[in-house]
C-alpha cells in the first residue's frame, strides 16, 4: 500500500490523501481547494495547485470525504470534470452541504472566470473557471452517505468508519481497515479535528486504534482562549461598539460552522436579556441556506442544543435577527448608520460580501471587526490580525481606523492539547504519523510536542512524497 500526499503538505488548505492499494485500487482522502491567496505570489500558487493533479482523476476509484469545508471538498466537481467516476462517501449531513456549498463554488468560479476576462488584453487567452454547475449536478449523483458508526465496504477488502469530529456539522474522522497480503492495516486521517464542549455539537469521537495515522495540525503550536468567558467577551464587544460608539460590530465569519454557532450564542444571550437592542444581519446567502440544513439535522446536534429547543423551538432565530439574501440587501447594510451587528462571509476576509464591508467601514473609528477563527496570513484577516496600520481593499489603500478584536475561543479546530487528548489512545499502537493541514512552523512545533509527549515516529511530508507502508 503506498500513501501520497497531494494537498496540505505543509500549507493549511488543499486536503488530498491518495491510498493506492498493492492490487492498484485507489482511494483518495477529500479533494479540496487551496484558498487563502491574496497576494499575486499566493494567487498563483493556488491557481497553479487548483488546476494540475498529482494524479490522474481517471484512475480513482473512490473518494472517502471528511466534511463538507471547501479546502476539503471543494475541488471535486472539478475532479468529476476531469473524468473521475467513482462513488463519493460522506455522511448524511456532509452530503446536503455540499450540495449547497460546491454550487456556491461554481457561481463564484464562473463569476471570477468572467471578471478576470473583462480585464484581458489583446491575444491573452480566456480564463475558464474551474468547474461549473453542471459539474456540481454530475458530482452530487455520485455521492452515497452513512451514518457515524457504521462500518461499510468501499472494496472486497476494505471498510470504512466515520466518527464525529465534531468540527462541523456532519464533519468525521475515518479509519481504513484494509486486509492486504496476508495482514490487517488500519490507517487513520483525522480530518479536522474539532473541540470539546463547544456549542451545537457533539464533542470529538476517537477513532479506533490504528496502525498509521495522517493528522491535522492547525493549531499545534497553541491553546485557544479558554471558552467560558466568551460570552462575557463578546457581549463586552457588542456593548463597546454598538452602545457606547454607536458604531457597527462586524464579524467576518465562514458561512458554514462558525456563523451558526455565533448565531446560537447571540440566541441564548437575547432571550437571557443581556443582549442589547440592537438589529443582528446574517449577510450571506450560503450561510441562509446552511442554516436550514442545521435545522434538518439535529441528529448532529449536542444535548445542550436539545434542552434548549425544548423552551425555543427554533436556536438559530430571535426577535431582531435578519438573514440577509439579496445584493441590495446587503448594499443597504453599508448604506446604515446606526449601530448594528452583521456577520458576512468570509471568515479571512478575501472574498464574498465581507469585502464590501471592509471596504465601507474599516477607516471608522465608531466600527469593531471582531476575528473569530484561523486567517491565512497573506488575507486581509491575516494582516488584522497581525496589526496592520492599513490594507488594500478593491485596489484602495484604506487606513485601518476600526477596532480590532480576536476571539479564537470560537475556533473549530483543536488546540495542540486538544489535538493530543483526541490522538492519545494512539500511543501503544501507532507507527508512524504524517502531518497535514498546517503551516510549516506550527507543524514543526506540533510534531516536537508529540515527541514529548511518547509519539516518536512523526513526518511531515512534502506536496506529491509518497510512501510504502
Amino acid at each position: 500500500m503506498k500513501i501520497k500526499f497531494c494537498g496540505a503538505a505543509r500549507e493549511v488548505t488543499g486536503s488530498s490523501h491518495l491510498i493506492t492499494l498493492d492490487d492498484g485500487f485507489m482511494i483518495l482522502l477529500d479533494c479540496g481547494l487551496y484558498q487563502g491567496g491574496d497576494d499575486d505570489e499566493a494567487g498563483h500558487r493556488m491557481e497553479d495547485f487548483n488546476r494540475r493533479w498529482h494524479f490522474d482523476p481517471k484512475k480513482i476509484d473512490c473518494l472517502v470525504l471528511s466534511h463538507a469545508h471547501i479546502d476539503h471538498s471543494g475541488r471535486i466537481p472539478k475532479l468529476v470534470a476531469d473524468g473521475f467516476r467513482g462513488r463519493i462517501y460522506a455522511t448524511h449531513a456532509t452530503r446536503d452541504l455540499c450540495n449547497i456549498m460546491l454550487l456556491d463554488s461554481a457561481q463564484i468560479q464562473e463569476y471570477d472566470a468572467a471578471y478576470q476576462n473583462k480585464k484581458l488584453r489583446k491575444n491573452e487567452p480566456e480564463v475558464k473557471p474551474l468547474y461549473v454547475a453542471d459539474d456540481v449536478r454530475q458530482t452530487m449523483r455520485q455521492f452515497a452517505s452513512y451514518n457515524y458508526e457504521q462500518w461499510f465496504f468501499i472494496h472486497p477488502k476494505v471498510r470504512v468508519l466515520y466518527r464525529d469530529a465534531g468540527h462541523i456539522l456532519g464533519s468525521a474522522n475515518v479509519t481504513l481497515e484494509i486486509q492486504e497480503n496476508g495482514r490487517t492495516i488500519r490507517l487513520g486521517f483525522t480530518g479536522d479535528i474539532g473541540r470539546p464542549h463547544r456549542p451545537i455539537l457533539e464533542d470529538p469521537m476517537p477513532m479506533p486504534e490504528v496502525d498509521y495515522l495522517i493528522c491535522e495540525s492547525t493549531y499545534g503550536d497553541r491553546e485557544h482562549e479558554s471558552a467560558p468567558g466568551e460570552a462575557e467577551h463578546l457581549i463586552r464587544v457588542v456593548q463597546h461598539t454598538c452602545v457606547e460608539k454607536k458604531g457597527k460590530l462586524i464579524i467576518p465569519a465562514f458561512s458554514v460552522g462558525r456563523t451558526q454557532e455565533i448565531v446560537y450564542m447571540l440566541d441564548k444571550l437575547h432571550h437571557a436579556g443581556k443582549l442589547p437592542k440592537v438589529p443582528v444581519f446574517v449577510d450571506s446567502p450560503l450561510a441562509v441556506n446552511a442554516t436550514e440544513v442545521f435545522v434538518n439535522h439535529p441528529e448532529c446536534f449536542d444535548r445542550e442544543v436539545h434542552n434548549y429547543m425544548l423552551e425555543n423551538e427554533d436556536p438559530f432565530g430571535f426577535n431582531g435577527l435578519n438573514y440577509i439574501r439579496s445584493v441590495e440587501g446587503s448594499k443597504q447594510l453599508n448604506a446604515m448608520r446606526s449601530p448594528c451587528i452583521i456577520i458576512s462571509a468570509s471568515g479571512m476576509m478575501n472574498a464574498g460580501r465581507i469585502r464590501h464591508h471592509l471596504f465601507n467601514n474599516i477607516e471608522n473609528k465608531r466600527n469593531t471587526f471582531l476575528i473569530v477563527g484561523y486567517c491565512a496570513p497573506q488575507t486581509p484577516g491575516g494582516r488584522l490580525r497581525d496589526g496592520a496600520k492599513s490594507l488594500y481593499v478593491f485596489g484602495q489603500n484604506l487606513q485601518v481606523l476600526a477596532d480590532v478584536e480576536i476571539m479564537d475561543s470560537f475556533s473549530a479546530h483543536g488546540d495542540r492539547q486538544e489535538m493530543l487528548d483526541f490522538i492519545r489512545n494512539q500511543k501503544d499502537s501507532v507507527q508512524k504519523i504524517w502531518l497535514v493541514h498546517g503551516t510549516i512552523d506550527r507543524q514543526e512545533k506540533w510534531r516536537d510536542y508529540l515527541r514529548q509527549n511518547g509519539f516518536a515516529n512523526v513526518a511531515i511530508p512534502d506536496l506529491g512524497e509518497e510512501e510504502t507502508v
